[in-house]
Order: C-alpha cells, then structure tokens, then sequence
C-alpha cells in the first residue's frame, strides 16, 4: 500500500527500529524473569484488567521475535501466536503461564493474520502473508495442507505482488474469506476446498468498499443470522456485510486504526494500533457492547459520547506499544500481541 496507514512496511522503512535489547522489558536479565510486580489498573466499567508486562518474556536469543501479529487458542487451552522474520520460527505456542512450549514455520516471513477452526486432531489454522503473497492452510502442528495465491478469477489482479492477504475468517462448514487488507481491498470467498466462489469489495469511499480491509471475522451473536464485520482501517471504521456480500451497516470509531474484531460473548474486542500517528509507540484495546458502543478503552482515555458520537480516545502513554491483536480467554483476561514494539513479547491483561 502506498499510505503509511495502510502499509505498516512503510513506517518502518521510514521510522527505522531500535534494537529489540534497547526495548525489551526491563524485568528480563540475562535470561532471568525478576518477581513480578503488580501490574497497573487499566480499563473502564465492567472491564478492567492488571496489566502483567512479563507475561511472555522469553529469552530472544533462543525465542526471537520481530513484530507480532495474532494470536489464537486451541483445544488444549495453547496460545499460538505468529511472528516475522526470515530466519526466525514464525508461530510461538505458548501456555497459558506464558511459557513458549514449541515454535515451527520458517517459510512464512511477513507472518500475519491467524484464524484456527475445528475440534481436538482435527484443528487447523490459516496464516496469511502479504510479504509472501499468499495464504497458507495448515494442520495445528504446522504441516501445509493447502496454499492460496493471488485468485486468477478476480479481474482486479494484473499481477501476483498485487495479493497482500491480512486476515481470513472460517464458516462452520469450512467455506472461508480472505481479506486482501494490503493489496487490492477485495474480500474473496472459498469454498472448504480452496475453490473460488465469489468475491466483494476493493479499493474505494464508497458504503461496499473498503481503505484497508485489515480484519475480518464471522459475527454470530445472531444465529439465525451471521454476518461479516470487516475493518476499513484508515477510515478508523467497521463495515458489516452478508454472507453473500452485501453491506449492511458502517460502525464509525473515530480515532481508532482497527486491526481485527475479536467476538467473545455479546462483546467485541479489538486492537487499536495506533489513535494518532505512526511514527511513535501509541495503541490500545477496545470493548464494544452490543449496541456498538465502546465501553472500556483499556490503554488510553474513557469512553466519551457525550457529543452524540465517540470523541476520539487518548493513549495512556505507557501500557502498549502498537498492539495488533487481541485474544479473550474464556476466563475475561486479554493476550495482547504488539506491532512494531522493539521486538517485546506479547502482554496480558488480567480482569479484575
């Protein structure tokens, strides 16, 4: 992408980074994690959280880490989480404790987007990769089964380096879409084959299309009728659609770059990577109700509706670093994976 917004590749050309070691959590010394302190008190309302920096500190000279990106949980209660670079394993598996319990796949350099589907043996994952071009399938262990590239069906590709994937969502029934987030904006529908089925969306303003389409999961708070919330990143917005393509509402969060929603009970949950700018740390996690409304803004300022519509939110200044992704434990406490944060490991939130 050409927009600094749009292409955090971009930025970091531009910004350059500092070391992972001038960065790294000050609790961790030559290998040894220091007794935890209690954390800080972030959040509003009903979600409040102690933040726990040292969660997932690891030794990077064994467990190095670039920019991590999302993460996801199986069936075993394992916290998979991926990560760039070109010579590192691009998938962490840690416990719950923050323990890395294994790490595998070389062959997945800009590592991005990670969705899991299935039960028990028979879970799988979906990474995407803009850097590579492509959308891999693989088994929980990380054995390929399947690989998308660039669709031949879609007009608005002339080229292979045009397909940027970002994010995939799975159906029930394994259909599944890919959000092409940092190439053309296309929405692309397959079936649980990898076959084409249709597609939706692209590069625009308009209601049906999209500036960034970072995110994108299976809404089904309404089971009788599941939709598509989808990220419009830099225009700081949702947009939900049918199943079949169809825009049905714009949610406006002004101030907020959204990386993926995350739906845990009548909650949605998602990174807000930046609120400002993009040349320094910034971020924060959001919770909306049902009625869409943010409720607790953990990592920056209240809620603020006062005027009719958000006021655009405030960074705390100290609790993230570009947060990219949020996981929600079955037990309310947040697993937080940073972008571009001097090479930290993921965070944790504990709610109180």
């Amino acid at each position: 992408m050409k927009s600094a917004q749009n292409s955090r590749r971009n930025f970091i050309k531009a910004t350059g980074i500092v070391s992972g070691a001038s960065l790294m959590a000050p609790s961790y010394t030559f290998g040894i994690i220091h007794k935890k302190k209690k954390g800080a008190l972030v959040g509003h309302g009903d979600f409040q959280y102690r933040v726990d920096q040292e969660w997932g500190i690891q030794d990077p000279t064994k467990i190095p880490v670039n920019d991590c990106h999302e993460m996801v949980m199986d069936s075993k209660g394992r916290i998979l989480m991926t990560t760039t670079g070109a010579n590192n394993n691009n998938v962490l598996v840690y416990d719950k404790s923050g323990k890395v319990l294994e790490s595998w796949g070389t062959t997945f350099p800009g590592a991005h987007g990670l969705s899991i589907m299935g039960e028990n043996s028979d879970q799988f994952l979906f990474i995407t990769d803009p850097d590579s071009h492509r959308v891999t399938k693989t088994s929980i262990d990380g054995k390929t089964i399947m690989t998308l590239d660039r669709p031949k069906e879609v007009e608005g590709y002339t080229s292979d380096d045009q397909f940027k994937p970002t994010e995939t969502t799975i159906l029930p029934n394994g259909e599944f879409y890919i959000a092409d987030g940092y190439g053309e904006n296309y929405i692309i529908h397959y079936d649980a084959d990898g076959n084409y089925l249709n597609h939706f969306g692209g590069k625009g303003s308009g209601e049906d299309k999209f500036n960034c389409c970072h995110g994108i999961t299976l809404d089904t708070r309404d089971a009788s009728n599941p939709t598509l919330l989808i990220t419009s990143r830099a225009s700081q917005e949702f947009k939900r659609f049918t199943l079949d393509g169809e825009h049905l509402e714009t949610i406006k969060l002004p101030g907020c770059s959204i990386c993926r929603p995350v739906i845990h009970g009548e909650n949605i949950y998602f990174a807000v990577i930046v609120t400002k700018t993009w040349d320094t740390y910034d971020g924060m996690i959001a919770v909306l109700d049902s009625n869409n409304k943010i409720v607790s803004l953990p990592g920056g300022s209240a809620p603020d509706y006062s005027s009719g519509i958000l006021a655009e939110p405030t960074y705390d200044g100290k609790t993230f670093k570009n947060p990219h992704d949020v996981l929600v434990g079955n037990d309310g406490n947040l697993y937080v994976p940073q972008w571009n944060s001097g090479k930290t490991y993921p965070i944790k939130l504990n709610r109180v």
